[in-house]
C-alpha cells in the first residue's frame, strides 16, 4: 500500500465518536449495569445486526456524498474514534459497511480515552458524545462538541447546512467576558468602540475556514454546503462580527442577529444540520428539533473546581 498524506489544506477531516455516529444507548446501559465483560458479550453476540443511525449520521451522510460532487474522494474524510476495542468495534465497523459509510480510519482504544488520536489524523472537528473527550480536544486546539441531540434528524435539502453561535465559538470570548462581568449595557460600549478592530478566532474558526474552502470549489449560487451564523447580538454589535469575518477573508452565507430571541425557530427555518454553540440553554431548546452540538468553551463554561 503506497503511503497517503494524512490531511492537507484543501482536505477536511471529521473524527467522530461511535456513540455519535449509531445508537449505542442500549449498549452502553448494558455496561454501566453489568460491566465491561458483559458488554463485549453482548456486542459480540449482535456483531452481525447493523446498529440503528444515531444522531450525528444525517450528518455524516451528507458530509461523505460531498466527494461525489467534488469528484475526489479523499478530499472529505470521516475518522471513526471510539472507547471500544478493536473486538467489540466489528459490529461498529460492520454497520458502516451495511450502510454505505465511505469510513476506512478508525482508532478502538479499549476503554481509553480516544481524542489523542485527532492530530495524528489530522482532524479538524471533532463529535463526540463524551463531554471530558470533548474538552480535551478544545484544550488541545481542535474544534469540538459535545452531541445533545434527541435523535437523528436530517433536513429536506441536499445542501449540508451548518449553524454557529458567534462568540466563544467561531470568535473568542473576550467580548462576552465583558458582558458576564459588566453588563449589556458595556458590552454594548465597547463593541461599539471595537468595531473596526477584528475578533480574535475562537475554537471553530479553523473549522469555519475548512469549509470556507470547500465552498470555493463552487460557484456561490451552486455551493453544496451552506452556513449560518446565528448569534444573539444585535445592532450596534453587529458591525465588529462582520468586519471581523471581512478582515478573515472568510465567507458566511447568512448572518442572523436576533438580539436575544429564542435561536431555535430561526435554525429550523434555515433548515441546520447541525448547530454549534457554547451556552446550555440554546443548545437544550434547538436539541429536541436540530442536532446540536454544545461547544464547552469560554466564560460560559466554567470548569468545575
Amino acid at each position: 500500500m503506497s503511503a497517503v498524506t494524512q490531511s492537507d489544506d484543501r482536505q477536511l477531516v471529521v473524527a467522530i465518536s461511535s456513540r455519535a455516529l449509531f445508537d449505542l444507548d442500549e449498549s452502553h446501559r448494558v455496561f454501566r449495569e453489568e460491566g465491561l465483560q458483559a458488554y463485549s458479550e453482548y456486542q459480540i453476540a449482535r456483531e452481525e445486526e447493523p446498529l440503528e443511525p444515531g444522531e450525528a449520521f444525517p450528518l455524516v451522510q451528507k458530509m461523505l456524498r460531498l466527494n461525489t460532487l467534488l469528484g475526489d474522494a479523499a478530499r472529505v474524510q470521516v475518522v471513526l474514534l471510539s472507547r471500544n476495542s478493536a473486538d467489540t468495534g466489528l459490529r461498529v465497523f460492520n454497520s458502516i459497511q451495511h450502510y454505505g459509510l465511505d469510513i476506512s480510519r478508525a482508532a478502538f482504544c479499549g476503554g481509553e480515552s480516544p481524542w489523542r488520536y485527532i492530530h495524528a489524523f489530522g482532524c479538524q472537528l471533532f463529535l463526540s458524545s463524551e463531554p471530558d473527550d470533548v474538552r480535551s480536544a478544545l484544550d488541545s486546539g481542535v474544534a469540538a462538541a459535545t452531541l445533545v441531540s434527541n435523535k437523528a434528524a436530517s433536513s429536506s435539502t441536499d445542501q449540508l447546512r451548518f449553524a454557529f453561535d458567534g462568540d466563544a465559538v467561531i470568535f473568542s470570548d473576550e467580548a462576552e467576558r465583558i458582558y458576564k462581568q459588566e453588563g449589556l449595557e458595556a458590552f454594548t460600549a465597547s463593541e461599539r468602540a471595537a468595531a473596526r478592530t477584528p475578533l480574535s478566532g475562537g475554537p471553530f474558526k479553523p473549522f469555519l475556514a475548512a469549509l470556507h474552502t470547500l465552498q470555493q470549489a463552487f460557484p456561490a449560487s451552486e455551493a453544496p454546503i451552506r452556513t449560518a451564523l446565528v448569534t444573539a447580538r444585535s445592532a450596534p454589535a453587529h458591525e465588529r462580527v462582520i468586519r471581523t469575518l471581512r478582515a478573515w477573508n472568510i465567507r458566511i452565507d447568512e448572518s442572523i442577529f436576533l438580539g436575544g430571541l429564542n435561536k431555535t425557530e430561526f435554525l429550523r427555518a434555515y433548515q441546520a444540520d447541525v448547530f454549534f454553540d457554547d451556552q446550555e440553554t440554546h443548545c437544550r431548546l434547538a436539541s429536541p428539533h436540530i442536532a446540536t452540538g454544545h461547544v464547552p468553551h469560554g466564560v460560559a463554561n466554567p470548569r468545575a473546581t
